[in-house]
């Protein structure tokens, strides 16, 4: 559903002419969502925008799950004695 929605505003993007107003962008922004929601099955465009929301946020959920898995794996395969003994080495080193 997400794809969809970004594909559609893409296409949004490249229809109308630069002298359109406000009302007439948002009456194709509003035939547009009116379209997504009759193929995706919703009673409503606010059930529409709730569920395109949704997965939005899992997405960038699932970034940031995936980013800290990748910085945990990085710390896992740290050398712990060789770390200690550059901190040995170090002028703040006690």
């Amino acid at each position: 559903m997400l794809k969809m929605w970004q594909q559609s505003l893409r296409i949004g993007e490249n229809m109308g002419s630069p002298n359109m107003t406000s009302i007439s962008v948002s009456f194709d922004v509003r035939r547009q969502l009116n379209s997504m929601r009759a193929m995706g099955n919703h009673k409503s465009v606010d059930e529409l925008l709730a569920q395109i929301l949704q997965e939005y946020r899992m997405a960038q959920l699932r970034a940031e799950a995936d980013k800290l898995r990748s910085r945990l794996r990085d710390i896992g395969q740290t050398d712990v004695e060789a770390l200690v003994q550059r901190l040995g080495q170090s002028p703040y080193g006690g």
